[in-house]
């Protein structure tokens, strides 16, 4: 099942949620674009069939260049409303209790590199690069650039990206540890499948509880990090702990059978 319409493509490939942003030739986005992700994540996060979202760009050049500076031209505030799900519709929507697995086909620059940021996982075409340019036009990555990145390299790295907005190739971030997977270009979008299924073969309340517990936890110490496990409003945690699947897990797991997951 798919929806070909404007900027955005999405297709149902069993349980995964395959997102394409399609604005040719740079895959920019605008406002119109930013809501138009914003509610295809949104269907991730309502669909009980849906399990893992795989973000990608159409083509084989550009995963998305940012910030839409032909929109700038014409009047687009660079503090302009882009929905409830920020720049993107996906660096400020934090409560999917999904992963989305960027599939970077090529350029991410700018707000694009925030874009796949804000992915939970990462799989890269050989010939993809990543930058934050954003302070060689006078602006900095405020769309997640500089809340993520220093978390997910290390702090010299990650300030030489900001500082100096070059590029980094996808054997360079799978070398740090931003990227899960580096894959030729005619393969991406079948290895970011073969991620999102393994996904799926995991319970879904324990997917959405570790999701929950890792935001709830960041920056937290192991003594502050228990502390939130045990007095923190943590619904998906609770949901799971009192499922029926907890307890399928355990009866397949000794009747040397696979789960049947319910969600409940």
């Amino acid at each position: 099942m798919s929806d070909q319409a404007g900027p955005v493509r999405t297709v149902v490939d069993g349980q995964v949620l395959i997102v394409t942003l399609d604005r040719p030739k740079a895959n920019a986005v605008d406002v119109t674009t930013s809501r138009e992700l914003y509610s295809a994540f949104a269907r991730l996060r309502d669909d009980d069939n849906l399990r893992v979202g795989v973000l990608t760009g159409a083509g084989d050049r550009i995963f998305s260049a940012g910030w839409d500076l032909k929109a700038a031209a014409a009047g687009e505030a660079v503090d302009a409303d882009h929905g409830p799900g920020g720049f993107a519709g996906l660096t400020e929507f934090l409560d999917i209790g999904k992963p989305v697995i960027a599939a970077v086909n090529g350029l991410a620059l700018a707000g694009g590199f925030e874009l796949a940021l804000a992915a939970d996982l990462m799989v890269a075409a050989d010939h993809a690069e990543f930058a934050l340019t954003e302070v060689r036009v006078g602006l900095v990555p405020d769309a997640g650039g500089l809340l993520r990145i220093p978390a997910r390299l290390p702090r010299a790295i990650a300030l030489e990206l900001l500082l100096t907005g070059r590029r980094m190739t996808a054997a360079e971030g799978a070398r740090w540890g931003l990227v899960n997977a580096v894959v030729p270009g005619t393969e991406l979008l079948s290895a970011a499948l073969d991620m999102a299924r393994e996904i799926c073969v995991a319970a879904p309340l324990s997917v959405a509880a570790v999701l929950e517990i890792l935001r709830a936890t960041e920056g937290q110490g192991v003594k502050d990090g228990f502390a939130t496990l045990h007095t923190a409003e943590l619904p998906a945690y609770k949901r799971m702990q009192a499922s029926a699947d907890s307890l399928e897990g355990a009866r397949a797991f000794t009747e040397k059978r696979a789960p049947v997951w319910q969600g409940r």
